[in-house]
């Protein structure tokens, strides 16, 4: 299952995830994978969290991206829990092609069995109806 989280920059949405990430530790007898462009979250998750940053893979576009989702899901059949900040900086900005890229995300969260979370720096009222469907929560 798939799930976002929308909101404007400086709303909190990386506190929220974060919080999540740190739940779903507690909460899962599988393996939590966190994912960020950049490494500011390195002291924020607890050492059970495997924690990605996109920059240290080259990562950069929407198929890149996705493509680096997938490898997770098939490499490891214990991962429960993928978390997601702020997508739209990793895949860009194009509405488009983010809407694209959580429909193909939501499918392979679906067939993998994993719960993916992933932050959406833009306000919900911004994206179509495609992708309204996923967010679960909209910080103003």
């Amino acid at each position: 299952m798939l799930q976002l989280i929308a909101g404007s920059k400086g709303t909190g949405k990386t506190k929220k995830i974060v919080g999540q990430a740190k739940a779903a530790v507690s909460q899962t007898d599988g393996k939590v994978a966190f994912i960020e462009k950049g490494a500011e979250l390195t002291y924020d998750l607890p050492h059970d969290v495997r924690l990605f940053n996109t920059d240290d893979y080259d990562i950069g576009g929407a198929e890149a991206f996705y493509g680096f989702l997938a490898g997770i899901a098939a490499s490891d059949y214990d991962v429960k829990h993928i978390f997601v900040d702020s997508v739209v900086k990793i895949v860009g900005d194009n509405t488009a092609l983010v809407t694209e890229f959580v429909e193909k995300v939501d499918r392979l969260a679906r067939k993998q069995e994993i719960e993916i979370v992933m932050t959406l720096s833009r306000d919900a009222s911004e994206f179509s109806e495609n992708i309204n469907r996923f967010i679960v929560t909209n910080l103003a």
